[in-house]
């Protein structure tokens, strides 16, 4: 049987979409682009580019819309733990500007009843 592939930013199934992907193939839950390293099956973390290819161009940023020829996309790119910690990650620098933002509403009153006319 056939490993279904799945977003490597969140884990959604992608069986709606049409093999090869595009280039232009976005994940349905996340809408993120799918035509990156992170989901190639040339992608490999321990290499020094990051990729197994010795003839593909190098990527800079893993995680955007590439145009390489070699693309091969990869049932395992999902990786949970790394989900997990970038949501924490998120979270707390969330935490931390939502706090900010306390304390700036409550120096600016002003400010705070201008924000309760539109809630």
């Amino acid at each position: 049987m056939a490993e279904v592939l799945s977003c490597f930013r969140c884990g959604a199934s992608l069986e709606s979409l049409s093999l090869p992907l595009s280039i232009r193939d976005e994940c349905p839950a996340c809408a993120i682009h799918l035509h990156v390293c992170r989901m190639c099956e040339f992608f490999a973390a321990d290499k020094p580019r990051q990729c197994r290819e010795d003839d593909a161009e190098e990527v800079a940023d893993k995680e955007k819309l590439n145009f390489c020829e070699w693309f091969s996309p990869r049932s395992g790119a999902f990786d949970a733990l790394r989900a997990h910690h970038a949501r924490e990650a998120a979270s707390e620098l969330a935490g931390l500007f939502g706090e900010q933002e306390k304390h700036e509403d409550a120096a600016d009153p002003l400010l705070q009843q201008a924000r309760d006319l539109f809630e």
